[in-house]
């Protein structure tokens, strides 16, 4: 991405950039403060370049509609979404634990630990799985913490949002994580998901 610095301390839509708090092959993610209701939010923010097909922004609601349905008490709500001069957003809960990822970056977490939040994650996907919706990028980063401890499933469906027409032959996922189903761009079902979670 070219773009991620010039944003922050702007005024994105409704919502004024504080700092980046996180990154990958798809997108930035900025905490914000949203101005209407005066809290701090997770703005995660798509590279410009998704929007040469025309048909994206139009996939890309209708997904992250879907998606902003899942109700569920550990998969991080979706409060809003859109595009603010040419650059597609969405808008979630903002989480000050940090990631799964992080915490193993701190040291291998004991079995102990880790047991409430997979039980917690679990939960979520079965949940999701049977409204139909599978994640297609389950990892230890896509796992966040609030301050008390809880897991939380994050971007839920990115992977159908910015689909493979997208991208051509380029696989969507995490390889490290990916089932071979996945890798091999078979249909999937949920067991994708919870070969993920194995790994």
């Amino acid at each position: 991405m070219n773009q991620p610095d010039e944003l922050i301390g702007k005024t994105f839509g409704q919502y004024t950039v504080i700092a980046e708090i996180g990154r990958g092959g798809m997108a930035t993610v900025y905490r914000a403060q949203q101005q209407s209701v005066n809290r701090v939010v997770a703005l995660k923010v798509l590279p410009r370049n998704f929007l040469h097909d025309p048909s994206f922004f139009e996939r890309f609601a209708r997904e992250v509609a879907v998606i902003s349905q899942l109700e569920h008490p550990h998969i991080l709500p979706v409060h809003d979404y859109g595009q603010m001069n040419g650059l597609p957003y969405i808008v979630m809960r903002y989480l000050a634990g940090g990631s799964l990822e992080n915490a193993i970056r701190r040291g291998l977490p004991k079995w102990t630990d880790l047991e409430k939040p997979l039980r917690q994650i679990c939960q979520a996907l079965d949940y999701a799985h049977q409204k139909g919706i599978i994640h297609r990028d389950l990892k230890p980063g896509n796992i966040l913490f609030d301050e008390n401890g809880n897991a939380y499933l994050s971007d839920f469906g990115i992977a159908r949002v910015i689909d493979s027409d997208l991208t051509g032959s380029a696989l969507i996922g995490t390889p490290a994580y990916m089932s071979p189903e996945q890798a091999q761009s078979h249909p999937l079902d949920g067991r994708s998901d919870i070969y993920s979670l194995g790994v």
